[in-house]
């Protein structure tokens, strides 16, 4: 088939058509994820739970994370949470080589977790999702990193276009969020991808949007000032968001390492969460549906505290009962999604930075309200998730359009886009990484729509090292060192112990005036001889910390050691500068 292929087709070619079938692919992944969690909330909710169904949230969203726990340690055997991550890690660091269960174990593992309620959404691993069937359709008609780079893309965009039924949206997160150049080359498959995708679903779900309005008023411009105030919330809501769920996030994987430990702590936690809060069940799709319809009594119901909100701001008392409720799930939301992946379920960030915006963008509107304002809470919820969205994922062409798509508020533009880019750069003010590039932007494994740092991130140590370099020893004498120079041609000698670890390096230009000197032989060893290294760098060193090293320093040549100190080898400036050029031209093409 590659034959026939390289004969009857070319690569541009083949890459469009492969794109329309990755977007194809995507949107039945979408279709199926959405199926196979209402399948199981349909059991749940029509089988399992009769009549008031508030005790069962102790008890549903532990059964849907052990049994994701348990098909995620026994059947694939592989951490498939955190997606985007993943795909950027792919991307960065793993050629856009993304492993072939990723296909399918995302959707089988989010739909267990969120189905039975865990409160996270399936958009990332749907994304995940779609991004494996890219990489790996690329992988199969064997094309290079570049193309695969760009199938992962198609994947993503044709995965938010499915679900989203949004196309604008799938385009640009992929720009935004994954970071891909937007060139004529990566443009056209992108859009396939995307449309194909949306018209998939349309045909499947029908045209309405996700979130339908009935009754939004439309935009006034003396209202621009409490519009930039909901941005700076949202901004702030956004840092807490990011900062909260990863310090949470990093405090259970040290502290808890045990399986069934994280099971009782992370499922214990969230079914406490959900009983207090039932808006926290799940995805919080319909809670979204309710506030951005002005229905926010119905989004409480079946909460204990339901008796004291019966009616609807009947008396300041009341209102600010709502005010305190709606904040109180602001605060706890990050530790419900937080508590779900941690206990072993899969889902991702994308729903619960939706919900907590809609729930901002209410509370904020009801205070304004409170204190004589008069400002519409049902706008103000809907441009709240283009607010939080725009924060937490550092892009704020994915919040506006993804709203307008979702909503059908397009009449809500200038709205949308003043809150989302109030947010963004609030956030930016505190946070320079979104919660998704945060873990790879501390190890320097991230890409970014900077060229000469993405080149440096490719570039991997193994593909610069040098190790034609002859290793001396410090007992040896200068008799033995000048043979050892005559069968070299190189002027550094690595100076190392029995055990190979590097205790220094000798010059040449060090001991030229006395290496013709015989009487001197004996009198002189390797150890007096050898001087310190100006900087040593570790093999697992980013390549973009090797350069700040090499500037730092003013050498040309530094050793590479292993994390044990071992000497594996050298480093040259000049073998860095060829590698980049050939990476830099590589990327570059058209």
């Amino acid at each position: 088939m590659i034959s026939w292929r390289e004969r009857h087709l070319s690569e541009k070619h083949l890459v469009l058509l492969l794109s329309f079938f990755v977007g194809m692919f995507s949107a039945a992944a979408a279709a199926l994820l959405k199926s196979f969690i209402h399948f199981i909330q349909w059991i749940v909710e029509n089988q399992l739970i009769a009549g008031d169904r508030t005790w069962w949230y102790l008890i549903t969203p532990i059964i849907g994370i052990t049994l994701a726990a348990l098909f995620v340690k026994y059947i694939v055997r592989d951490d498939i949470s955190h997606g985007i991550t993943k795909i950027l890690y792919a991307i960065s660091q793993r050629k856009s080589i993304i492993k072939p269960h990723n296909m399918w174990s995302s959707v089988v593992g989010s739909g267990l977790t969120i189905g039975f309620g865990g409160s996270v959404g399936a958009e990332a691993p749907i994304v995940l999702t779609g991004a494996a069937i890219g990489s790996n359709l690329a992988k199969a008609f064997r094309l290079d990193q570049k193309t695969m780079m760009l199938m992962i893309g198609c994947g993503a965009a044709g995965a938010i276009g499915g679900i989203f039924k949004a196309p604008i949206a799938g385009l640009v997160f992929t720009l935004e969020v994954l970071m891909m150049d937007l060139t004529m080359t990566s443009v056209a498959p992108l859009l396939i991808s995307s449309v194909t995708a949306t018209a998939i679903s349309y045909i499947l779900t029908g045209t309405d949007p996700m979130f339908p309005l009935h009754n939004v008023e439309p935009f006034l411009v003396q209202r621009i000032p409490w519009y930039l105030i909901l941005g700076a919330v949202c901004g702030f809501a956004s840092l807490y968001f990011t900062r909260g769920m990863n310090r949470l996030e990093q405090w259970m994987k040290r502290r808890i390492g045990n399986m069934w430990l994280k099971l009782l702590v992370g499922g214990g936690t969230l079914s406490i969460l959900i009983f207090l809060f039932p808006p926290l069940y799940g995805e919080g799709y319909d809670v979204i549906r309710q506030l951005i319809n002005g229905d926010s009594l119905t989004a409480i119901g079946n909460s204990p505290f339901e008796q004291f909100l019966t009616t609807e701001q009947s008396n300041s008392a009341s209102g600010l009962i709502l005010i305190a409720y709606f904040t109180a799930i602001i605060l706890v939301k990050i530790v419900a999604s937080v508590a779900t992946n941690g206990a072993g379920g899969v889902g991702g960030i994308f729903a619960p930075s939706l919900f907590m915006g809609a729930i901002v963008g209410f509370v904020t509107a009801r205070v304004m309200n409170l204190c004589g304002l008069t400002v519409p809470e049902t706008s103000f919820a809907l441009v709240g998730m283009a607010g939080l969205m725009s924060g937490v994922m550092h892009a704020p062409l994915t919040g506006i359009f993804l709203i307008a798509e979702l909503t059908g508020g397009y009449h809500l533009f200038m709205p949308l886009m003043i809150v989302s880019v109030i947010s963004y750069l609030t956030i930016m003010l505190f946070e320079p990484h979104s919660l998704y590039a945060m873990r790879l932007a501390q190890k320097g494994e991230l890409l970014t729509h900077n060229k000469d740092r993405n080149v440096l991130t490719l570039l991997k140590m193994d593909s610069v090292l040098e190790t034609d370099f002859i290793a001396v020893f410090p007992d040896m004498t200068l008799g033995e060192l000048v043979k050892v120079i005559s069968e070299s041609h190189r002027n550094i000698f690595p100076v190392i112990d029995r055990d190979g670890h590097l205790k220094g390096l000798l010059l040449l230009d060090e001991v030229r005036n006395i290496m013709f000197q015989p009487r001197l032989y004996k009198r002189f060893t390797v150890g007096q001889l050898m001087t310190s290294p100006p900087a040593v760098l570790r093999f697992d060193m980013p390549m973009e910390k090797v350069m700040e090293t090499f500037e730092d320093t003013g050498a040309w040549n530094l050793p590479v050691v292993d994390q044990d100190r071992r000497y594996l080898g050298f480093v040259s400036k000049s073998k860095i500068f060829n590698s980049y050029r050939h990476v830099l031209v590589h990327f570059s093409e058209e």
